[in-house]
C-alpha cells in the first residue's frame, strides 16, 4: 500500500516532464525534422517551385561532382574550416584561461568577449566591412601608423579568406563561456599539489588542463564544424559576394545562388545533402581517433 503513493508521484513527475517536452520535440519535428526530410526528398528529383517535381534519382549528384564551380565552392570550404575552427578554439580557451578570475573587472571583461556573438550577423558584417576598408578602415591605419605594407584585404584571394576568419573569430561568445565553465570545475586542487611538486605552467597545462578541457574542446569542435560553415553566408554574401576570383564562394553560399538565382532547388538541396554527409564523415572520423586514444590509454 506505501508503494502506490510513491508510484503515483513518479507518474505525475514524468507526466509533467513530457508535457515540459512536448513544445521542443513538436518544435523540433515540425522545423528540424520534417524540413530535413524534405531535402533529402528534393535532392533526387528536379525542383523549380513552377511545376511539381520530377524523379530524377541520383543525376543532381552527378551534376554536382561534374561541376568545377562545385568544386571551387567545396574546395575553399574546406579551407575555410580548417582555418576558422582552430583559431575559434584557440581564442576561446585563451580568453577563458586569462579571464577565469573572479572579480567585477573580469565580469565587464566576459561581457565584452561576448559582445559580439549577439550582434546581427548582418550588422557585424558591415562593421567589418568598415574596418577592413583599405583606405579609411582603422585596420589598415593602424598597420599604416607601426610602419607595415597594408593590404587590401577584401580585393586578393587569399586576404579575402583570412579576413573573413578573422571576422567570425571574434564571435566565440558561446565557446568561451563552455570552456569558462569547462575551467571552473577543474579541482584547484590538482593545480596546488603540481606546483607543490615544482611542475612549470606549460607542464601544468599540458599535464593537467589540456587532457580535463578536452571533451569540452571536442564538444566545441562538433558545433563548430556545422556552426562556422552556417556563420560563413553572411560575410560571404555582405563583404565578397563569393569575389575575388571566386575565392570566397562556400558552400552555404553556392547554396544559395543554386537555389534562388537559378531556381533549381533540387541541385540545391543534393548540394545540402552532401555536405551534410561529409561533415558526419569528419565528425564520426574524429570519434574514432578519440576513441582510439582511449582505448590506448587503457
Amino acid at each position: 500500500m506505501q508503494l502506490l503513493p510513491r508510484l503515483s508521484s513518479q507518474t505525475k513527475y514524468k507526466t509533467q516532464l513530457y508535457l515540459f517536452l512536448a513544445p521542443f520535440v513538436v518544435g523540433s519535428l515540425i522545423f528540424v525534422i520534417l524540413p530535413a526530410l524534405a531535402t533529402a526528398v528534393i535532392s533526387f528529383a528536379e525542383y523549380n517551385t513552377l511545376g511539381a517535381p520530377k524523379w530524377v534519382g541520383f543525376s543532381n549528384f552527378g551534376r554536382l561532382l561534374e561541376s568545377t564551380y562545385v568544386r571551387i565552392a567545396m574546395w575553399n570550404t574546406l579551407i575555410f574550416i580548417g582555418a576558422a575552427i582552430p583559431a575559434r578554439l584557440l581564442a576561446a580557451l585563451l580568453l577563458a584561461m586569462l579571464l577565469q578570475q573572479r572579480g567585477r573587472l573580469y565580469g565587464l571583461y566576459r561581457a565584452a568577449v561576448y559582445l559580439p556573438t549577439v550582434i546581427p550577423e548582418v550588422a557585424y558584417s558591415l562593421i567589418w566591412l568598415w574596418i577592413f576598408n583599405p583606405v579609411t578602415g582603422p585596420l589598415n591605419l593602424g598597420l599604416a601608423a607601426l610602419g607595415f605594407n597594408p593590404p587590401n584585404w577584401l580585393a586578393e584571394p587569399v586576404t579575402a579568406r583570412l579576413a573573413i576568419v578573422l571576422l567570425l573569430t571574434f564571435q566565440i561568445g558561446e565557446g568561451f563561456i563552455v570552456l569558462l565553465a569547462g575551467l571552473q570545475n577543474i579541482p584547484r586542487s590538482y593545480y596546488e599539489s603540481a606546483r607543490v611538486d615544482g611542475a612549470t605552467t606549460w607542464q601544468v597545462f599540458w599535464r593537467i588542463t589540456f587532457p580535463l578541457i578536452l571533451p569540452w574542446l571536442l564538444l566545441l569542435t562538433f558545433r563548430d564544424l556545422i556552426m562556422s560553415l552556417q556563420n560563413s553566408f553572411t560575410p560571404s554574401f555582405v563583404l565578397t559576394y563569393g569575389g575575388p576570383f571566386y575565392a570566397t564562394v562556400f558552400a552555404p553560399l553556392l547554396i544559395y545562388e543554386i537555389a534562388f538565382d537559378f531556381f533549381d532547388f533540387g541541385l540545391a538541396a543534393a548540394l545540402l545533402v552532401m555536405i551534410y554527409l561529409v561533415m558526419s564523415i569528419f565528425v564520426l572520423s574524429i570519434l574514432n581517433i578519440v576513441q582510439r586514444r582511449g582505448a590506448a590509454d587503457v
